[in-house]
């Protein structure tokens, strides 16, 4: 029997459809990418970058860039803040802590999206 209720089942499964898109999980890699694997990511050296800087890296199209945005977002990956104009966007940490726990078997994850 599995140690995951289905709230666990149900909130990786929407993680994971989430990053399941190669463009998201190009903007999700790349907000991500100050994490060492195997270390607690500190959430004062997350990567923040502006949607304009993300669009043009990523060269894809602004409306396509937003909705792939607004996924991670619903899953809980990135956080989006309006800074005047613009849009900033980082990694949320504690979402790679809980997906590390749940790789290692740990259904005790302490967040929620």
């Amino acid at each position: 029997m599995s140690k995951y209720n289905q709230h666990h089942i149900d909130r990786f499964s929407t993680i994971f459809n989430a990053l399941s898109n190669p463009h998201r999980l190009q903007i999700y890699t790349l907000l991500s990418g100050c994490c060492t694997p195997g270390t607690d990511c500190n959430i004062d050296n997350i990567t923040s970058c502006c949607v304009g800087d993300l669009g043009s890296e990523l060269d894809i199209a602004a409306s396509t860039l937003s909705h792939h945005l607004k996924e991670l977002s619903r899953a809980g990956l990135i956080n989006m803040q309006r800074d005047g104009k613009q849009v900033i966007c980082s990694a949320n940490s504690e979402i790679l802590n809980d997906i590390r726990q749940y790789f290692q078997g740990n259904p005790e994850v302490h967040h929620e999206s």
